[in-house]
Parts: structure tokens; C-alpha cells; sequence
């Protein structure tokens, strides 16, 4: 740790101590910060116009699909409408029933059967149950269970009057659209059927069905891709998949019964909001990858004539966000890694620029060491720039050779100074030898005189004393010796005179 502290701490120390370093760092830091501010803002709009691009572009495909399978529906409807009036003539010639069945199938391309059945007791006193039922088969041949009236109670294995394609028109008495059933006598092609009820005297006593192959519908709503990977689907009342580009969900699955509704919150609320015949866009994850379902309801064209009953289907586009934001995301990345490597060699072009222009400064920092360490007179050369740094270095050179002119006069009258100190230094020790002489002659005098002067004043008292006691004799040698230690202390105050009188002199 000690170790990669150590390594982290040297650019550190080159930066901080490299000028040219810090300048370039500051100014692409600058740069960076105005080109991510530029960037964010720019791609900010830039995804919100894709995004609305994309709603704007799969509206499109949504309402070109609607139109496409309504079209197929109107088609349908209106084939059938006049085979309606049509058999209304003819409702007591049963026989023509397979005529008008027939006929329906053969004209309309769109149509993969018709079934026309009555009501039992309608023909009971013929005591017959009849229906007519015409379908395309696997080989694309027409194929007919019967030609002739048959007697039948059932329709495959369900009796015809409990399957809902019979029994929902004749409750609501209203055409209705019935969702995809499985055609047993299809061969399991999945079929979605247009039931018309068939009034006579105002009773229901039958009902026109016009089957749609699935597969037709199929083409229709998987071929709306508006990107590479998107996909539509169409949704029943019910929440089941009318069409899927996963078969196994048709007429098998609904959107509440698959795994993924149960644990998918955002794929729950897309599905609750299509099967509620909402408009708009939902974003959910699913298998690992964001999406967008942009849905509306399947609501058909307002035709004259046209019994406009809701289906409760809700058509909807699975568009993924990479065909979205794949183009977006991509120049996205592009522009990053454009501009990360345009501000390295902005951070290098600029280092060096101004590392290069710098360089006069980095020779003043070394002259400005120089003379601290006392190298005055080394040479400053002239500057070629005249902006700022030129300037300085100008300045700094008259600043030198000023320097380094006061620094040799101080040096001249330090020199002066110092040799005058010499002198009275010298002085200053002859003096204090005189005076040191002075003082050890004075002490020698005065101790010279000390003996005479005490011998005076010892001789005085005695005298003063003893002097009625005392001879002449004896009186006049006391004095005579008085007299002589005068003498000889006068001659010594005389030699002291005589001295100091030469010092004065000298």
C-alpha cells in the first residue's frame, strides 16, 4: 500500500509543481465541462425527437394496420351483407343455402368458409336441422360437408347451436365479430368468424356466418414492422392473442395467463391498459431487453350501412429501444469517444504550447535560484517576445544588471569597511596596550610611593607625639628622613608628569 501511495503521490507532486501541466488541465477541464454541458443538452433533445420519432412512426404503422385489417373486415362484412339480402328471398329454398355459401367463399378471397344455419324448429315441419357449410380446403379446393339439405344437429362435435359464432348473435341479435376459434374441419386452421343474425317476421331464425383464415390476419399485422426487430399483435376483448408472432399464444394464451403477467409489473400494466382500450406507450423489460408497446384500440372505419358494434380488440407494436435508440446510442458512443480523444490532444497540444511558452519563465525561476545562491552576474540573454513574459524577462534582466551594479558597490564598501575595521581594530589594540602599559606604570608608581608616604606619615605622627619627649637631635633626624621620602615621592609624581606629557605628545 505504502508502495502504490508512493507511485500516486508523483504526478500529484508533477502536477502541482509543473505550471504548463496545470494551465493545460484547467483549460481542457473548462473545455470538457462546456462540451459535456453542450453534449447532454443536444442529446437530451436529440433522444426526445427519436423517441417522438419513433411513437410518431409506429401511430403510423398502428393506424395503416387497422386500416389494412379493417378493410379485410368491411370486405367481409360487406360480402356478406349482400349474400344477406340476397337469401331473404329465398329463405324457403333451403337448397340454395349451400349456393349462397358457396358463393360467398368462391367471390370473396378473403373468406376461408361460410356456415349458414337455421333454427330447428324453422324447417320442422320438413323435420330437418339444416346448415350449409362451404370451406377452402388444405389444397386450396373448395370443400362442401354437404350438397344436398342434411339433417345435423351438430357442427364438428358441438351441436351448431351451442358454439358462440350461433349462439352470440342470436342472444345480442346484432352482426358481431367473434374471436379466433379452432375449425376442426379445417384441418385446426384458427379462424376469426362474422355472425349475422337472420331475422324473418321479426324472429331470429338463423345465423350467417363468414369465416376469416387467422393466417390472413396474421400477414397483415406481422408484416407492420416498423424496425428490423419490432413486432405487432393483435389483442381480443379477453386479453387473448388474435395474432402473435408466437403461435403457441394464439387460441392457446391470453396476456393473463403468460408467466411473464405475473411477475412483470411494467408487462401487466401494458397489457391491462390495451385490453382496457387505452391509446399510448408503455416501457417494459422482458427477457433481458427494454421495449417499448405502443397500442391503440382497433376501432373500425364509420361506413354508411355498417353496424358498428366494438370488437374490444386493441392492436399493439413491440418495438425494442435498441431499434429505437440503437442508431442514437451508437453516435452517441461515437461522439464520447470523438471527444474524449479530442480533448487529449487538446490537453497535449496545449501542455506543449504552453510548456513552450513558459520556457522563458522556467529560465528566470533558474536565474532568480542563481542569484539567491549569490551568482549575480550571470547572464540573462535579450528576450524575441514582446507580450507579457517578453516584458518580464526584460524587466528581469534590467532588474539583474541593476542588482548585481549595487551588489559590487556594497561589495566595494564592504571592502572599504572591512579594512578600516582592520585599522581600528589594529588602533584599538595599541590603545588598550598603552593603557594596559599606563595602568601596570601607575600601579609600579604608587607602589613605589606607597613606602616613602607611609614612612612621611608614620615619621609626622611620631613626630606629632613625641615631640616634648624628643631632642633637637632626635627632632632633626625625623625630619631630615621626613624631608627625604618627600624627595623621593616629588621625584616620582616628576617622572609621572614627564610621562603623560609624552603620551599627550605622542
Amino acid at each position: 500500500m505504502r508502495i502504490f501511495a508512493a507511485e500516486m503521490v508523483k504526478p500529484i507532486k508533477f502536477i502541482t509543481k509543473t505550471l504548463s501541466v496545470r494551465i493545460s488541465l484547467k483549460v481542457v477541464l473548462a473545455v470538457a465541462t462546456l462540451l459535456a454541458v453542450a453534449l447532454f443538452i443536444m442529446f437530451h433533445f436529440s433522444r426526445k425527437a427519436v423517441k417522438e420519432e419513433a411513437r410518431q412512426k409506429a401511430e403510423e404503422t398502428l393506424e395503416s394496420t387497422v386500416s389494412q385489417v379493417d378493410n379485410v373486415l368491411l370486405s367481409v362484412e360487406q360480402s356478406a351483407g349482400n349474400i344477406y339480402w340476397d337469401l331473404m328471398n329465398h329463405l324457403n329454398e333451403p337448397e340454395r343455402m349451400f349456393v349462397y355459401s358457396r358463393k360467398m367463399v368462391e367471390t370473396n378471397p378473403y373468406v376461408a368458409g361460410c356456415a349458414i344455419a337455421f333454427e330447428p324448429y324453422y324447417y320442422k315441419e320438413r323435420g330437418q336441422f339444416f346448415m350449409a357449410y362451404v370451406h377452402h380446403a388444405a389444397s386450396g379446393n373448395l370443400e362442401t360437408s354437404s350438397s344436398e339439405i342434411i339433417q345435423a344437429e351438430t357442427f364438428g362435435n358441438v351441436p351448431y347451436p351451442e358454439q358462440i359464432w350461433y349462439s352470440k348473435p342470436i342472444e345480442t341479435g346484432r352482426p358481431c365479430w367473434i374471436n379466433p376459434l379452432k375449425n376442426e374441419e379445417a384441418e385446426g386452421e384458427a379462424i376469426i368468424t362474422f355472425s349475422l343474425p337472420i331475422y324473418a317476421g321479426g324472429k331470429i331464425i338463423g345465423v350467417l356466418a363468414v369465416d376469416l383464415s387467422l393466417s390472413l390476419l396474421s400477414n397483415i399485422v406481422l408484416s407492420a414492422k416498423p424496425s428490423p426487430n419490432s413486432y405487432a399483435t393483435l389483442l381480443g376483448s379477453d386479453g387473448s392473442y388474435i395474432v402473435h408472432p408466437d403461435s403457441e399464444r394464439v387460441l392457446h394464451k391470453t396476456v393473463f395467463t403468460i408467466d411473464s403477467y405475473k411477475t412483470n409489473q411494467e408487462l401487466r400494466a401494458a397489457g391491462d391498459a390495451m385490453v382496457a382500450g387505452e391509446t399510448g406507450y408503455k416501457h417494459f423489460r422482458q427477457d433481458g431487453i427494454d421495449n417499448y408497446v405502443f397500442y391503440k384500440p382497433f376501432i373500425r372505419a364509420d361506413v354508411p350501412g355498417r353496424s358498428m358494434e366494438r370488437t374490444g380488440w386493441s392492436v399493439g407494436i413491440i418495438y425494442p429501444e435498441d431499434d429505437i435508440f440503437g442508431e442514437y446510442n451508437q453516435l452517441l458512443y461515437i461522439v464520447i469517444v470523438i471527444a474524449l480523444v479530442g480533448l487529449i490532444l487538446l490537453l497535449v497540444s496545449c501542455q506543449a504550447i504552453t510548456h513552450r511558452r513558459l520556457l522563458p519563465l522556467r529560465m528566470l525561476a533558474k536565474s532568480a535560484q542563481r542569484i539567491a545562491e549569490g551568482h549575480y552576474d550571470d547572464p540573462i540573454p535579450d528576450s524575441h517576445q514582446s507580450d507579457e513574459v517578453g516584458r518580464l524577462q526584460d524587466h528581469f534582466q534590467q532588474m539583474q544588471q541593476a542588482l548585481s551594479i549595487h551588489v559590487g558597490e556594497l561589495e566595494r564598501l564592504t571592502t572599504e569597511l572591512r579594512e578600516r575595521g582592520e585599522v581600528l581594530s589594529d588602533a584599538y589594540e595599541q590603545v588598550k596596550e598603552a593603557d594596559r602599559v599606563k595602568t601596570a606604570f601607575l600601579h609600579n608608581m604608587t607602589d613605589q610611593m606607597i613606602k616613602p608616604v607611609s614612612d612621611i606619615e608614620s615619621n609626622v605622627k611620631l613626630l606629632c607625639e613625641r615631640r616634648q619627649e624628643m631632642n633637637q637631635q632626635q627632632a632633626t633626624e625625623t625630619v631630615d628622613t621626613i624631608q627625604e621620602q618627600g624627595k623621593i615621592v616629588t621625584r616620582l609624581l616628576n617622572d609621572l608628569l614627564n610621562v603623560s606629557q609624552k603620551k599627550v605628545e605622542e
